[in-house]
């Protein structure tokens, strides 16, 4: 048995489905709470354990949260779907003209997109290493096949590092649920820093090249891929005229274009970059999908694709902040973030902050439940060994996205549509998650 095999039989047999990890985390988070915590009285802790849970569950915030994170995904996917998104990455493909290239160029292309938005990149990466492979057995191209999927899963390594990561957009935002500890943060302090500049931009030199050497040295060979049929022409009629009229969607989407920006521009303090908010993300995208999709037929098609890679989110949510309560109400959060500090002086707290979130990030594989379940914890413990709060943000986002490279959950999107197998690509973005751990911790280490 092959390495890639080994690896990915060793990750399937590890982690179950990522809801079942969701429910045992929330039964193990239950069991601490009724063991350590001292808020809760001994004849009726198990009551008011689960009432904490309940609160979590539907807190409004937290509702209005995973409504956002799910909109951008959705809408990130659905752009990624677009005609002129498809004929840019049509273009593209041209000059891939063998494996050490087109892992390069994929790479490169993948980072610069999940910057902007992890649903576009994510799926970005997935249609541009299909279209290669396209070409590539249309013209008899020897490539790496496994090497090109995981260059286009790449993105998901820099994700919350760009301007729709989780945490750093949640804290720009009026009304977030930690306001009341840390105020309102703007990007200007997280993701447009001086360090998450400089680690960005190492990423976005080093990776690619990594690519570049692996696919000049990786076996390459020919493949054989049918070329997925474009849909046929429909017979409208009457109404339907209006769900494919473009000057409607361009109107409407033009509308919400203009106003998204004008409402951006019109504030005081438009340098601080406090407009980036998870709204703002999301007004964008449904502006830009809708004007770039040319009509709502196409845009609902779209959303309809869309959806489906985003079921596993929209249950899992409410059960992290299930967790969520349970630590904020029984005081668990106080407990961990007292032995952080036991444990952490002001130089190794985001080092540990960073190791922590890539461990967690395996159990949950979202982004916006991490920072739902261990925000709080990172965030108390930040202020009381006195470290800065965008820095220990940016630790727990740097964490997040780089075990992506080892979590199936991901993945999914991108080996449906390339028709790849899991183990085929993680040896290669274990490759990149070693190379992109050095960077981000140098880049904790020297800031």
């Amino acid at each position: 048995m092959s390495f890639s095999d080994k690896l990915g039989n060793t990750i399937k047999n590890f982690l179950p489905a990522p809801f079942t990890i969701a429910v045992l985390l929330s039964l193990v988070t239950f069991l601490l709470a009724f063991f350590i915590s001292d808020k809760t009285s001994e004849e009726s802790r198990v009551f008011e354990i689960l009432s904490y849970w309940e609160k979590g569950l539907w807190d409004s915030k937290m509702t209005v949260f995973a409504m956002q994170m799910m909109l951008m995904l959705v809408l990130g996917h659905s752009l990624a779907l677009t005609k002129p998104i498809n004929k840019l990455i049509n273009k593209a493909t041209y000059f891939c003209s063998n494996s050490a290239r087109a892992a390069a160029i994929i790479t490169f292309s993948t980072l610069i997109v999940s910057l902007f938005n992890w649903g576009l990149g994510l799926i970005f990466g997935a249609i541009f290493a299909r279209k290669v492979a396209e070409y590539a057995s249309k013209n008899n191209i020897k490539i790496n096949y496994p090497l090109i999927g995981a260059a286009g899963y790449s993105g998901m390594m820099i994700w919350h590092g760009g301007v729709s990561g989780s945490a750093p957009l949640k804290i720009a935002e009026e009304g977030h649920f930690l306001q009341e500890k840390i105020g309102i943060i703007s990007q200007s302090q997280t993701v447009f820093s001086l360090m998450n500049i400089y680690i960005t931009i190492t990423l976005l030199i080093i990776l690619p090249i990594i690519m570049y050497l692996i696919g000049q040295k990786s076996k390459s060979s020919i493949i054989s891929l049918v070329e997925e049929e474009s849909s046929k022409p429909l017979k409208i009629t009457g109404a339907e005229n209006l769900d494919h009229s473009n000057i409607i969607a361009y109107l409407f989407g033009g509308i919400i274009l203009i106003f998204s920006i004008y409402k951006a521009l019109i504030l005081p303090d438009i340098i601080s970059l406090k407009f980036i908010t998870p709204n703002f993300i999301n007004l964008l995208l449904l502006a830009m999908c809708i004007i770039m999709h040319q009509n709502f037929y196409n845009f609902l098609m779209a959303i309809d694709k869309a959806i489906r890679g985003a079921s596993g989110i929209l249950i899992q949510f409410p059960l992290y902040f299930g967790i969520m309560g349970i630590m904020k109400y029984s005081g668990m959060i106080e407990i961990m973030s007292d032995f952080f500090i036991e444990i952490s002086t002001k130089q190794t707290f985001p080092i540990l902050t960073f190791l922590s979130a890539g461990i967690v990030n395996i159990f949950v594989p979202s982004g916006g439940g991490q920072w739902a379940v261990q925000g709080p914890i990172i965030v108390e413990s930040a202020i009381k060994i006195g470290v800065s709060i965008p820095k220990a943000i940016m630790s727990l986002a740097y964490g997040d996205q780089i075990t992506n490279m080892l979590q199936p959950f991901w993945a999914l999107p991108l080996l449906g549509i390339t028709g790849l197998k899991a183990k085929e690509i993680f040896p290669y973005t274990l490759i990149i998650m070693l190379v992109g751990s050095c960077i981000f911790i140098m880049g904790l280490l020297i800031f």
